[in-house]
């Protein structure tokens, strides 16, 4: 039986693309170079035989440099690989071609499909788009060639590559072509002083992040994850999130860009993958997604010779508790404290809204642990660059390559990152981390290590230090580079495991249980937990966060955490919230003295607006507290009589009181509007068929049983791999199907509806994002079942960690 892997389908793509790649210079945009980086991409596409690989957003001056290797006669070959929507790649794609001299043909590779890019909305393409692109590529090139000509006939100036603004640069040049101007050639040419330009542009669907060969998320700088998943509505409660299940589903012109990029994104995947859906959903936004997916199909697709598969949407606002909390996953923990690269482009289209995802693309501190004495010069890093790395001289190495320059960052310099693809003897680094959980991680990793270790004939005491390990294994640069794959996860394990951030998540953990504990018995309970945390965090900003005390932040996570935990403990009916007016009310009052006392908080959709007046009014306090005492000790000397003239002074005092008392009422209105937005939240369940699931996964296990504390994928996993029916999922019929149904079904040839548990390929998409503890969920689900038949594959928008969750619920992109 063959294996689905997702990994080596996506190389498969990129080899099959070889003669594209060979002496041609590649340029990826950050959310492609995101998926190269997991997938270990970039050492193939050089083998493919690429010039060199440059970033298509963030241009440098070596880039004009890759010409210098080339023999003046060759004209350049370029090939862009972009996964955001070609109107938003265009200036890129104009700036970066207008580089290099003597560009003759090209390539471009977007994974947004035809018709993604013709019905995104206000999309300047037609159905025939990648053909009129192509048409407007060569005539904006060619216009921009000739004002580069006569610029430099006139001005000799050093700034070729620049003559059009960053700003306005491809924005102006795309419009709609009239219906005669329509090219039907694949590809178009011009000629301008002796160049050629032929362009190509080409559907490359396998543009994802993937874990593990059995788990991916797709890039979050690409135009599918930054699409918005729901509009402004009644039941929307982010942009980044699908609306809560009532029942209903998006059809015609109501269904948000997200939604129907990802719909294409799933079809042309699993047809690369040559896979048959029966396509089943749970939530109302994967329920459209699944009829879109259905829609696609075609007799063709349905009759050729695939494997069958079952695919399982899921709406992220099923279980929104497992993201919001803190799991025993050693690879949530590495990606909630290993810092993160900064995003390559604040905005990318100027008619269409667009998240602000975290960068899936951590950046592993190497720096802070392979240096073991501080540098002393700048100066070293770049001798060392233009020398080599001298591998016999290893008492200095390390000290000289974390010795940076001054224009330059270590976290630009030497920082590593995640590779599904790195192994050990066969076993996947990233795979085996996900598969297990903190403790056992841990463990493995180290074991792993120690193999490296006694391979590289370098002994050490198997209870030293996993940090001491790395430095002794990197010691010098063959060594470094034959054993990167564990040295990075090795790093960014010790790094997320140090006492700062252990102790940070460890209280996380301690404080949901407690909540957890409380919603099993009152809601009084529940609100004097939270009221107590909330209160707690005012006085821990101050103290070190190595103690495991919660900033203001934290509390307000946890306090999104715990009313959806009463929303699932205490039920209620129409708007009330799950708490008495009285428990709710000292709920809002600790939440006003938290933020009159962090005004950071403004940073939340709910507090736009009052940064300013709560700094003041912060800076104030702080100087009242200062010169109080001396005040109060004239007043308590002096007459009361002898203050009746100071009237004015009695006025000014009165008119800053009443301030004050303003900047609190809006506080107060504010967070009566924060508390109408955690009311939506428990009501989750509203839906009857999602109510019906969720009782009935509660009711199939007992109080006692271990696995009621698992996430809903877990129990949703184990119900279908037990062969077990779960009330609300949605059937999608195929092609064959209806007219089985509607046609054949008169003379009793009808089908019977098919089972997910009779699928050997069970593709599982959770649209809004999943974790580490799901994934590892998933597996033990697997296990437990016995089911040694079936293969798991999981996907999700993106990966989410609990304040990336925060962030969707309170940011910028709530609906608060």
């Amino acid at each position: 039986m063959a294996f689905v892997n997702v990994i080596n389908c996506c190389l498969d793509s990129i080899t099959e693309i070889s003669e594209e790649l060979k002496d041609a210079i590649v340029y990826v945009d950050s959310g492609c170079a995101e998926s190269f980086k997991f997938l270990g991409a970039f050492p193939v596409l050089l083998e493919m035989g690429a010039l060199a690989v440059c970033s298509l957003e963030s241009m440098s001056t070596l880039d004009s440099a890759i010409d210098w290797n080339q023999k003046s006669d060759l004209q350049t070959k370029v090939v862009f690989f972009t996964c955001r929507l070609l109107t938003d790649s265009h200036r890129y794609i104009l700036r970066r071609l207008s580089t290099h001299k003597r560009v003759f043909q090209c390539t471009i590779y977007t994974s947004i499909s035809e018709v993604g890019q013709s019905a995104y909305p206000d999309s300047p393409l037609g159905p025939d788009a990648y053909h009129e692109y192509q048409s407007l590529l060569v005539q904006d090139y060619e216009e921009l060639m000739k004002k580069k000509d006569s610029k430099s006939n006139t001005i000799h100036t050093h700034n070729k590559g620049n003559l059009i603004p960053e700003d306005e640069e491809g924005w102006l040049q795309l419009a709609p072509r009239a219906e005669d101007d329509t090219p039907k050639s694949p590809s178009f040419s011009i000629g301008h002083a002796g160049q050629k330009l032929i362009a190509y542009v080409h559907h490359f669907p396998l543009i994802l992040c993937p874990f593990s060969p059995k788990f991916f998320v797709l890039p979050s700088e690409g135009s599918i994850s930054e699409a918005y998943l729901s509009a402004a509505q009644e039941n929307a409660i982010s942009s980044g999130l699908p609306p809560l299940s009532t029942g209903t589903f998006h059809d015609g012109e109501d269904v948000p860009p997200g939604v129907t990029l990802t719909a294409q994104f799933l079809y042309h995947l699993t047809t690369k993958m040559e896979l048959k859906l029966e396509i089943f959903s749970l939530g109302d936004l994967s329920r459209t997604i699944g009829k879109l997916i259905t829609d696609m199909s075609s007799l063709y697709d349905v009759g050729r010779r695939k494997r069958s598969a079952g695919l399982l949407l899921i709406d992220r606002t099923v279980d929104l508790l497992t993201p919001c909390c803190h799991g025993d996953s050693l690879v949530d923990r590495i990606f909630s404290s290993v810092p993160r690269r900064t995003r390559t482009v604040a905005k990318v289209s100027q008619t269409q809204p667009n998240l602000q995802r975290a960068p899936l693309d951590v950046q592993i501190p190497l720096a802070d642990v392979l240096r073991e004495v501080p540098p002393k010069t700048n100066a070293q890093l770049f001798e060392a660059f233009l020398q080599g790395w001298n591998s016999y001289d290893s008492a200095t190495q390390i000290n000289t390559l974390v010795s940076l320059g001054d224009d330059f960052s270590e976290s630009e310099l030497l920082s590593g990152s995640l590779v599904s693809t790195e192994s050990f003897n066969g076993t996947p680094y990233l795979e085996s981390t996900l598969d297990r959980r903190t403790k056992d991680g841990t463990i493995l990793i180290k074991k792993l290590l120690q193999e490296a270790l006694r391979k590289e004939k370098i002994s050490m005491n198997p209870k030293t230090d996993l940090q001491l390990m790395v430095r002794a294994l990197a010691k010098t640069q063959s060594c470094f580079m034959r054993n990167k794959g564990i040295i990075q996860l090795a790093a960014a394990t010790s790094y997320a495991m140090s006492e700062k951030y252990r102790a940070k998540w460890d209280s996380f953990v301690s404080a949901e249980k407690i909540l957890n504990i409380s919603a099993g018995d009152t809601s009084q309970d529940l609100s004097r937990q939270m009221c107590d945390i909330i209160n707690k965090s005012c006085f821990g900003e101050s103290e070190s966060s190595s103690q495991g005390l919660f900033s203001v932040e934290d509390a307000m996570l946890l306090t999104v955490t715990g009313y959806i935990l009463a929303g699932e403990n205490f039920p209620t009916s129409g708007s009330a919230g799950p708490f008495s007016w009285q428990e709710e009310h000292f709920l809002k009052e600790a939440i006003v003295d938290a933020i009159l006392e962090n005004p950071k908080l403004a940073k939340y959709k709910f507090l736009h607006g009052l940064s300013h007046d709560l700094e003041a009014n912060l800076k104030k306090k702080k100087d009242g507290e200062v010169t109080e005492e001396p005040s109060k000790a004239i007043e308590s000397d002096d007459d009361q009589w002898g203050n009746w003239g100071e009237e004015e002074d009695a006025d000014k005092d009165t008119s800053n009181v009443y301030s004050d008392m303003q900047l609190k009422l809006e506080l107060r209105d504010r967070v009566d509007n924060l508390f109408k937005f955690l009311h939506k939240l428990t009501n989750l369940k509203g839906n009857k068929g999602i109510r019906e699931m969720a009782s009935s996964l509660e009711n199939s296990i007992g109080d006692d049983d271990p696995y009621s504390r698992k996430g809903l994928l877990y129990k949703l996993l184990t119900r279908i791999l037990n062969k077990y029916d779960v009330p609300g999922l949605e059937y999608h019929s195929s092609t064959v199907g209806r007219l089985f149904k509607s046609g054949f079904g008169r003379f009793g040839l009808g089908q019977a509806k098919p089972s997910l548990s009779d699928q050997n390929v069970l593709l599982v998409f959770v649209v809004g994002g999943m974790n580490g503890i799901e994934v590892l969920e998933a597996q033990e689900a697997l296990s437990e079942s016995g089911r040694a038949d079936i293969e798991v594959i999981l996907g999700g928008t993106t990966f989410l960690t609990p304040t990336d969750m925060l962030d969707l619920l309170l940011g910028d992109s709530s609906y608060i």
